[in-house]
């Protein structure tokens, strides 16, 4: 059976459209697959899984978004398909209790798995971008143990409030910056590709979707990028026994 892999839609009240066509796509699209990975940013934005205690009650809407996608998720796993999260730049506080309601696994950045018929790591891409030193900080800051501690020991309010003010200030600082400051750095692909022993790597992030050929110590490499969804667009990776990988641009209409 095929192996599907997604990316960055950034699921949020605010573009029901995406919701919409993701949950079609899960529907229509992910039913009887092996094992569906989904590699970061899935969310918007994610102050920790105590958000869907709100429920209706939630000021931005975003734990009933959650409890309904969780739901179609856990449908989706008791069908028997294996589910994966990885985290990305903005769900980088999705927990174990989200993923145990929809059925689904954790997995770090980076992880090595087999597609198909080879091993292949997986990972958001964020890390990749070494050349945006201030994201480099940031990143470190917000995988530490102690400072997501910090965070969630904040009132939820408190929390939300944080979550916008960072939002705007990386959309501010983004417009400021170069195109290649916010691509992946090309040696540190093949940095890891050459560290995990593997000629495939496979990223969200950037929003960039393509197939990058490149060579690892006189081999043929390549690095897959999958795209960031909008409303009636997607995009997805099928990988199968006997089958090379597969990047596709998906229609999701009404």
């Amino acid at each position: 059976m095929a192996t599907l892999l997604i990316s960055d839609l950034h699921l949020h009240p605010g573009a029901p459209a995406v919701t919409e066509g993701f949950l079609r796509w899960l529907d229509e699209r992910a039913q009887g697959a092996d094992a569906l990975y989904i590699l970061g940013d899935f969310f918007e934005a994610w102050i920790g899984d105590d958000l869907l205690d709100l429920g209706a009650a939630d000021p931005t809407g975003t734990a009933p978004l959650a409890q309904r996608v969780a739901s179609a998720l856990k449908a989706l796993a008791d069908t028997g398909t294996h589910l994966y999260l990885m985290h990305g730049n903005r769900d980088f506080l999705l927990g174990e209790r989200f993923a145990r309601e929809a059925g689904a696994t954790l997995l770090p950045d980076p992880t090595l798995v087999t597609l198909g018929d080879e091993r292949v790591l997986l990972m958001h891409g964020d890390s990749l971008c070494t050349h945006d030193e201030a994201y480099m900080a940031f990143r470190a800051q917000s995988r530490d143990p102690d400072w997501q501690a910090q965070i969630l020991a904040m009132p939820i309010p408190e929390r939300l409030e944080l979550a916008r003010q960072l939002r705007e200030r990386s959309g501010e600082a983004n417009s400021n910056k170069a195109e290649d400051i916010m691509d992946v750095t090309q040696e540190d692909v093949v940095t890891a590709l050459r560290e995990h022993g593997v000629t495939t790597l496979i990223h969200g992030h950037t929003h960039r979707p393509a197939v990058h050929d490149l060579e690892v110590d006189g081999k043929a490499a390549r690095r897959v990028v999958l795209g960031d969804w909008q409303p009636g667009i997607g995009w997805e990776i099928e990988a199968a026994p006997g089958h090379d990988l597969a990047l596709r641009r998906v229609t999701l209409s009404d």
